[in-house]
């Protein structure tokens, strides 16, 4: 009796999984954040600013389900390898102040590219707050173990799409500070490579500049998710 109880608790919680989850088309307009937010999502993180160059303050925000779901992700890149996890979905939302002045309009709905909550290793949620600099949206995420890592993401609006101008990534180790830090600066094609401690002054650090050759800029759409881009052999970003 006792081994169907089990089995019957863990059809019904695989059934209730395997429910069929969709994303929301978020409003193309809104007076105000609340009003853009959708039943049973809540928000994480949100920031104003400038992001399109007309002066007028913008809206970012993360959003978060309200419960856990089976959900693909994409891992080592973007098409191939796929994973099923059971995790809350998140959606990247920015919204253009409208030039009247009178809410905002949709400027870009995310699925894939912010991490969730159990992609940080022991270190927890990886999600780290956002940015706006110099009109362009910077997306952080920190997370490991005994060994750690650090990214950021840069994204500018440009011709109604969103490109990756740079974007950064280091790992190092909590107990020795060794680290190695990559920069790259995807207009100038250049990646500067630092490595050395992370105690140690900047003077004490190795850095190297490195032309770095690539067809074309990465957006949301040909970049699904952070390390899901090999840029070089064994070398995510």
């Amino acid at each position: 009796m006792r081994i169907k109880l089990v089995l019957f608790f863990l059809a019904c919680q695989t059934a209730v999984y395997a429910q069929n989850f969709k994303y929301p088309s978020l409003p193309s307009q809104g007076k105000s954040l609340s009003a853009l937010v959708p039943a049973n999502w809540k928000i994480l993180d949100s920031i104003s600013g400038d992001l399109n160059k007309d002066q007028l303050n913008d809206l970012a925000f993360i959003m978060e389900y309200h419960k856990e779901v089976r959900e693909s992700r994409a891992y080592g890149d973007n098409t191939t390898e796929i994973i099923t996890e059971i995790q809350k979905p998140r959606i990247l939302a920015v919204y253009f102040k409208r030039a009247n002045g009178e809410g905002y309009q949709i400027g870009v709905q995310n699925n894939n590219f912010i991490l969730r909550s159990a992609e940080g290793g022991t270190m927890g949620d990886p999600l780290r707050p956002l940015k706006i600099d110099s009109n362009k949206l910077v997306l952080s995420f920190e997370g490991g173990g005994d060994w750690r890592w650090k990214l950021n993401y840069t994204f500018r609006y440009q011709d109604k799409n969103w490109f990756l101008e740079k974007a950064g990534n280091e790992y190092y180790n909590e107990s020795s500070g060794e680290m190695t830090h990559k920069k790259y600066d995807f207009i100038l094609r250049k990646r500067l490579v630092t490595t050395g401690k992370t105690h140690n002054r900047d003077a004490a650090n190795e850095t190297i500049s490195e032309d770095f050759p690539f067809k074309t800029l990465r957006t949301f759409q040909s970049f699904k998710k952070p390390w899901t881009w090999e840029i070089g052999p064994d070398e995510f970003l």
